[in-house]
C-alpha cells in the first residue's frame, strides 16, 4: 500500500490521502493539498535535510501584519521599494516557514532586481519549523481557504495599480502559481522552484502572466514526469511556461542546506533574476 501511494503522488495524479489526520474526499485533493499530503511519506521528510541556522538582520526590512478577507491578521516581511513603484514581488516559504533565511532570499531579490517591493508572505500564520516532523505538520495544517485568504489581503495590501510577481520554493514553489492565478489581470510573473503544478486546465487558462519553473531531476515527487505534465497543461490552456531543469534533487537552490547545489542555484537564480526584471519594468 505504501509504494502505491508514493507511486500515486509521484505522478500528481493521488485522489485521496490524510491532511491533518483525516481522510480527503468529496472529490479531487488541489494541488496544494496533494503537496501537503506528501509530508506524511517518511521518504519526503527525511530528503528534507535539516538546514543550518542562518541569523539574518536587515536594516531596511521589516515586519508588517494587513487585515485578510476572512476578518483576520496575516502577518509578512516586506521591504519597500527606494522610490514609488507599482511594482511588487510576493515571495512565499519553503516548507520550513517564513524563516531568516527567506528574508535574506527576500533582500537578495529586492536589491538585484531594482526599484521594486517585495513582501515575504507567511503562510503558517507565524509558526516557523526546525525539524522535518514540525515542518510536515505545519505544511499539512495549512488550509487552502486560510492561506488564499493571505495571499489575497497581500494584493489587496499592494493595491488596485499593483504589477505582481511571485516566487516560492517548494511548499512555496505550488503557492507561488496559485499566487499569480489569484492576482488575476494584476499578474505579471510567476516563478516557481521545484512546486506542486495546478493541474486544472481550466485554472491554467486563467493566468495572464508566463510562468518559469526551475525543477530537479532528482527530485523524486516533483518528478520529470510531473514536469512534463505540467507543460502539457500550460501548452492546452495556450500559456507560457518556461523550463529549466537541472540535475539535481528537491531543494537545491537553499544555500542553508546539506543538499543545496550551487552550480544549479547560481544558473537559475540567473535566468529567474532575468525572468523578472524584464516584466517588473
Amino acid at each position: 500500500m505504501k509504494k502505491f501511494v508514493l507511486l500515486t503522488l509521484l505522478i500528481a495524479g493521488s485522489l485521496m490521502g490524510f491532511a491533518q489526520g483525516k481522510v480527503l474526499c468529496c472529490g479531487n485533493p488541489s494541488a496544494t493539498q496533494q503537496f501537503a499530503m506528501l509530508a506524511s511519506n517518511k521518504n519526503f521528510r527525511m530528503a528534507h535535510l535539516v538546514p543550518s541556522k542562518v541569523h539574518f538582520q536587515s536594516s531596511i526590512g521589516k515586519a508588517i501584519t494587513y487585515t485578510t478577507p476572512d476578518g483576520k491578521q496575516a502577518m509578512a516581511y516586506e521591504l519597500k521599494a527606494k522610490k514609488p513603484t507599482n511594482n511588487y514581488l510576493l515571495v512565499i516559504h519553503e516548507w520550513w516557514g517564513l524563516n531568516d533565511f527567506v528574508k535574506q532570499e527576500s533582500e537578495k531579490l529586492y536589491n538585484d532586481i531594482g526599484n521594486v517591493n517585495v513582501i515575504a508572505l507567511d503562510l503558517y500564520d507565524g509558526k516557523v519549523a526546525t525539524t522535518r516532523d514540525e515542518a510536515g505538520k505545519f505544511m499539512q495544517a495549512v488550509q487552502d481557504d486560510r492561506a488564499q485568504a493571505i495571499i489575497k489581503g497581500a494584493i489587496t495590501y499592494a493595491g488596485p495599480k499593483a504589477h505582481i510577481a511571485t516566487l516560492g520554493w517548494c511548499f512555496g514553489g505550488g503557492w507561488s502559481l496559485q499566487s499569480s492565478l489569484l492576482a488575476g489581470n494584476q499578474d505579471v510573473a510567476c516563478v516557481m522552484y521545484y512546486g506542486m503544478p495546478e493541474q486544472d486546465v481550466n485554472k491554467l487558462k486563467t493566468l495572464h502572466a508566463d510562468v518559469l519553473g526551475n525543477f530537479a531531476n532528482k527530485d523524486q515527487w516533483i518528478n520529470p514526469k510531473v514536469v512534463a505534465k505540467f507543460q502539457a497543461d500550460m501548452a492546452s490552456a495556450g500559456k507560457k511556461l518556461i523550463v529549466h531543469q537541472y540535475d539535481a534533487d528537491h531543494g537545491f537552490a537553499n544555500p542553508s542546506s546539506p543538499i543545496y547545489d550551487s552550480n544549479a542555484t547560481k544558473e537559475a537564480y540567473g535566468y529567474t533574476l532575468a525572468f523578472l526584471k524584464a516584466r517588473l519594468k
